[in-house]
């Protein structure tokens, strides 16, 4: 006889389950056998094995944690997992608690998701009673050690434990088995616009280049800068030099031009030529306009910064 599939479970989310007290099983549970081919329907709460707290539920009665960071779940990688558990069958039961006359999810959306993209009408559950902020911090252990959430969903995920039930950043560490310093570490990505935080996000920022950018107060100059940093494929150690250059010159901020003598609907036409110029050069832009004549003011640092908006706008110096 083939031995039991090894549990997938991080350390930190399986000493959280074992601290939970798992919910009462019908007295006459038979023995679980993974789902490796669709099952027929079955019933709500149909047992699954004779250990306390699993039972196979049925898909629909599933609802998902309100709690969950993870923002999305691409579509191919879901696919994947779906495929894996049509041949090998779920090697880790998905984590519930009971909520009325349903279940809401703890650990496993992206199974419960796979099920339901395999048309399978019950899964195999460990059920716990569990408070919000215990299913929460579950929740995000098993995102965390699982299933790989970006930098961005990691801190939103702190956030929420620490601002949904008043936890210190060192308590929500705690719960999370990290250091206190890597949840404050994490949480500082948040100070950035939700622009730079979208790029970290989608891996066009690494969280290296995100911290050296943090260091650039001006919210309008960290743009500029990461922009930069994406269009050319700087590394961190360049964008570290590349910010320490503008401290090095005046960093105050060119005063943009006030838009005298326009009408309110040309001066918004204006600043939005300004922004586009500003995002398609990579710098900062003001646009001097009046109905007979203006002029538009590039701004750039030093002698590279020079020659990089000449190529960019095929000039030759």
């Amino acid at each position: 006889m083939s031995a039991a599939p090894k549990s997938r479970l991080g350390r930190g989310l399986g000493g959280l389950i074992a601290a939970a007290k798992p919910a009462a099983s019908p007295p006459d549970s038979a023995s679980a056998t993974p789902a490796s081919a669709p099952p027929a329907p079955a019933p709500a709460a149909a047992p699954a094995t004779g250990a306390p707290g699993y039972q196979e539920i049925a898909v629909h009665l599933i609802e998902p944690s309100p709690y969950q960071a993870r923002r999305e779940i691409p579509a191919d990688q879901l696919s994947e997992l779906a495929e894996s558990i049509r041949s090998e069958g779920l090697l880790q039961p998905i984590v519930v608690r009971k909520q009325g006359e349903k279940f809401q999810l703890i650990a496993g959306e992206r199974r419960w998701r796979a099920f339901q993209q395999l048309k399978i009408k019950a899964i195999p559950a460990r059920i716990v009673e569990a408070s919000n902020a215990s299913s929460a911090a579950l929740g995000l252990i098993e995102n965390l050690q699982r299933e790989g959430l970006n930098a961005i969903e990691e801190a939103h995920g702190y956030a929420s434990l620490i601002r949904d039930f008043d936890l210190t950043q060192e308590t929500a560490a705690e719960r999370v088995g990290k250091g206190r310093a890597s949840v404050a570490n994490s949480l500082r990505l948040l100070s950035l616009d939700i622009e730079l935080q979208g790029f970290v996000a989608k891996n066009l920022l690494s969280v290296g280049h995100a911290k050296v950018l943090l260091g650039v107060e001006d919210t309008a100059h960290r743009s500029l800068i990461a922009r930069r940093v994406i269009e050319e494929g700087l590394s961190v150690r360049s964008t570290e030099k590349l910010t320490q250059s503008a401290k090095s010159t005046d960093g105050t901020p060119t005063a943009k031009p006030t838009k005298r003598g326009l009408t309110p609907k040309d001066a918004a036409t204006v600043s939005g030529i300004e922004k586009k110029l500003t995002s398609h050069l990579g710098a900062r832009v003001a646009v001097l306009h009046s109905p007979k004549k203006g002029r538009i003011v590039i701004e750039y640092r030093g002698n590279e910064d020079l020659q990089r908006l000449l190529e960019k706008l095929g000039v030759e110096a």
